[in-house]
Formats: C-alpha cells, sequence, structure tokens
C-alpha cells in the first residue's frame, strides 16, 4: 500500500493528476504483487521496480476507461516502458559511437596533418627519394634511374630523409 501511495503522490506531482478513484485501487490491490513478480522475472529486480511504479503512474491516465483485460493492459504498459528504455540507451550508444568515431578522425586528420609537415621539412632532394621510395614503391636503382643518381646516392639521401625525420618526431 506504501508503494501505490508513494506513486499516487509522485504521479500528482508530475501529472497534476487527482488521486485514482477505487477501480485504479482496486486493480493496485488485486495485480500490484503479480505485476511486480512478473516484471522481476522478465526484467530483474533493479529494472522491475522502476518499471512497476512508471506502469502504475500510466495507469492512472485510464482511470476513466473500463479496463477488461487489466494483466494485459500493465504488461503492455510495462513493455513499452522498457522498449523506451532500451531505444534510449541504444541512442546514446550510438552518440557515444559516433562521438568516438569523431575523435578517431580528428586523430588521423591530425596525423596525416603531422606526417604532411614533416615530409615538407625535408629538403627537395631528399624529399624526391623520400616520396619515390614511401609512397611510390620504388627501389633504389628505379629511383636512382629516374632521377639520374647513383644507388648509392639514393641510400644516402634515404638514410639522411629518414634521420631527419626521426630527429623532427622527437621534437
Amino acid at each position: 500500500m506504501q508503494f501505490l501511495q508513494m506513486t499516487i503522490a509522485m504521479s500528482d506531482h508530475l501529472h497534476g493528476l487527482s488521486r485514482p478513484d477505487a477501480a485504479v485501487q482496486s486493480l493496485y490491490d488485486r495485480y500490484g504483487a503479480w505485476l511486480s513478480a512478473r516484471l522481476i522475472r522478465l526484467y530483474g529486480r533493479q529494472e522491475a521496480e522502476d518499471i512497476a511504479q512508471e506502469t502504475w503512474v500510466r495507469l492512472f491516465r485510464y482511470k476513466s476507461v473500463d479496463i477488461r483485460h487489466p494483466p494485459a493492459l500493465l504488461l503492455r504498459i510495462a513493455s513499452n516502458l522498457m522498449w523506451d528504455r532500451q531505444r534510449q540507451v541504444r541512442r546514446r550508444q550510438l552518440e557515444e559511437t559516433a562521438s568516438q568515431r569523431c575523435h578517431i578522425v580528428q586523430a588521423v586528420q591530425s596525423e596525416a596533418v603531422l606526417i604532411k609537415e614533416l615530409i615538407l621539412s625535408l629538403p627537395e632532394p631528399l624529399r624526391d627519394v623520400f616520396l619515390l621510395s614511401r609512397v611510390d614503391g620504388l627501389t633504389n636503382a628505379q629511383i636512382g634511374e629516374k632521377l639520374g643518381l647513383s644507388p648509392k646516392t639514393v641510400e644516402w639521401r634515404m638514410t639522411r630523409a629518414l634521420a631527419h625525420c626521426a630527429a623532427q618526431l622527437r621534437r
């Protein structure tokens, strides 16, 4: 009985409704324990308490309606409330996932800018060798042929380019 009075008080406060009539009180007396037990089996004790309370608050809206199958109505209200909660949880999870993806994209973009700045900071002869090797995937011999350099010079420039990049990253 204390549960219903607390629910009534909350309902009155939230919805400005008057006290439920005897029919609603009778429904609570008859089906309150049944509904709680059923919801505990379906959703667990913690969820069941909240859903049961919200179900009775929603039932107050039906006080002037002839309720033919109270158990069915109570379970439908409770089920709808649970679906609403699950939708809200999924929506929050999707929002969090979207936020995380946004942070990942920002991090990837920041890294791309850093890499671009790093490559642009190379002296041009070193940059040409570095790009032909790392971006185009050419061998030292192919790079030497393309730029008119010996493979040893290409190797030396590549070593210098990598050392330059490493030094820039350490700063």
